[in-house]
């Protein structure tokens, strides 16, 4: 049974990472994986109450998400972006760029790494004409997009769940990951930018008008944003204060926004001309994509706990590897061709958090040991290399998918143009990860 199931995991995660040859949706093939591998396991005398534990873990985290998405979706609908494309347009390539990149950083402290490269894909739409210049400016943006989730245990669905799980803190998973994602991100900014030329014309701006958000004045878009933009960024605060669940807050700060946004538009949806909510539904779909795909995943995960192929794993790296910067690299290369989604979440499966390093096992070194604790190196790591080294190629994640969609990247040009500026900001970041380590050890 448990070499059924492995061989099935196997198999459905090859075709993930050749879903741009096969052209079959991964969200399809993890679904179909993950229920398949539990009623394997469920149909050889396994009792189904295992599955409820999994299941109440899986749906805190889909309402969480599907709670972002409702806001991005209220806040996008009321124009609350709007003032980003004024602040950006400008015939100065520097100035576009390192303001694209900052911004795109800072809004995927809040919003998953996805929802973010949308957002700031379309913007780029309506900033730059000309489409080769987008593909080396939406390169940049997804490079910022994942350096940026990686801060935050609320910026990429990998460490929500180390979140949730209880491995980190996040304060101290903010504050051990900000520099090296910060140089991971400028390094390649900065060689893209050196490819631009000097001055872009942008698009000329157009106030056409678009329904119910364009009545809005600017200190209700602004009151809407700090309400939903600052409430999430509230939510691990709230989760330490309540001991509730992360999706609660969001859920609060969801039906906080849905009551201004219901005050604030009250004579367009009472009046009798039908209330026009603009906006670009891509993000809305991918979001809900992405998440089937987590879902599908998340199954496939679980039961390999389950069936103890976990521990099996963990033994294996413990007497063969037994380094954890190996392990990242080792890690980090493989989800630039496999997904980081699921290559991330069966590395932060594979050890459990433990308060004592000698729960582990009495046979490792404390300094190898001490890696998994709370706060442990190797939790860090793995959400470090995961989100950037899965840069490396647009296959290894999803917003570099979003990139190939969007803007027709072909995967050759990328690796010619984006991969080595990518690995060199990856590996130094990580090498500065080490040296922040050391000194504060």
């Amino acid at each position: 049974m448990i070499i059924a199931i492995v061989c099935i995991i196997l198999f459905s995660y090859a075709l993930i990472a050749t879903e741009h040859i096969t052209h079959i949706n991964k969200a399809t093939i993890a679904l179909f994986a993950g229920v398949l591998v539990w009623i394997l396991y469920i149909s050889t005398g396994n009792y189904g109450q295992a599955f409820t534990h999994y299941g109440a873990d899986l749906c805190s985290l889909v309402l969480y998400f599907l709670a972002t998405i409702n806001i991005v979706s209220v806040l996008d609908s009321n124009g609350c972006f709007d003032f980003l494309k004024d602040w950006l347009r400008t015939k100065s390539t520097q100035r576009l760029t390192w303001g694209l990149i900052g911004i795109t950083f800072l809004v995927s402290l809040q919003l998953d790494n996805l929802t973010t490269t949308v957002l700031m894909l379309t913007l780029l739409h309506r900033l730059v004409h000309e489409q080769r210049w987008r593909m080396w400016l939406g390169s940049a943006v997804v490079i910022a997009a994942n350096c940026g989730g990686a801060v935050s245990v609320i910026g990429d669905l990998t460490s929500l769940v180390v979140w949730t799980k209880g491995a980190v803190t996040p304060s101290n998973f903010s504050a051990a990951l900000l520099l090296p994602s910060l140089v991971a991100t400028v390094i390649p900014t900065w060689l893209i930018s050196r490819r631009l030329p000097d001055h872009i014309d942008p698009i000329r701006p157009s106030y056409a008008f678009r329904g119910d958000d364009a009545t809005l004045p600017v200190w209700q878009r602004w009151l809407l944003l700090i309400v939903g933009m600052g409430g999430l960024w509230f939510v691990p605060t709230f989760h330490r204060i309540t001991m509730l669940p992360p999706f609660l807050g969001a859920l609060c700060v969801l039906g906080v926004l849905w009551v201004l946004h219901e005050l604030m538009n009250h004579k367009q949806i009472h009046s009798e001309q039908p209330q026009n909510i603009a906006g670009d539904r891509q993000f809305q779909f991918a979001s809900l994509q992405i998440i089937m795909y987590f879902v599908g995943v998340f199954m496939c995960v679980s039961v390999m706990i389950e069936t103890g192929i976990m521990r099996s794993i963990s033994g294996w790296c413990d007497e063969w590897i037994h380094n954890i910067y190996i392990m990242s690299a080792a890690m980090g290369a493989i989800s630039s061709v496999l997904d980081n989604i699921a290559l991330v979440l069966t590395a932060i499966n594979i050890y459990p958090v433990v308060e004592d390093a000698t729960a582990l096992s009495s046979s490792l070194d404390p300094a190898y040991a001490n890696a998994f604790l709370v706060n442990g190196q190797y939790w860090h790591l793995i959400i470090y290399s995961g989100c950037v080294a899965g840069c490396l190629l647009p296959i290894g994640n999803v917003s570099g998918y979003a990139l190939m969609k969007s803007e027709d990247v072909d995967i050759r040009w990328y690796v010619v143009h984006i991969m080595p500026k990518v690995l060199l900001g990856w590996l130094v970041g990580l090498g500065t990860y080490f040296l922040v380590d050391l000194w504060l050890r």
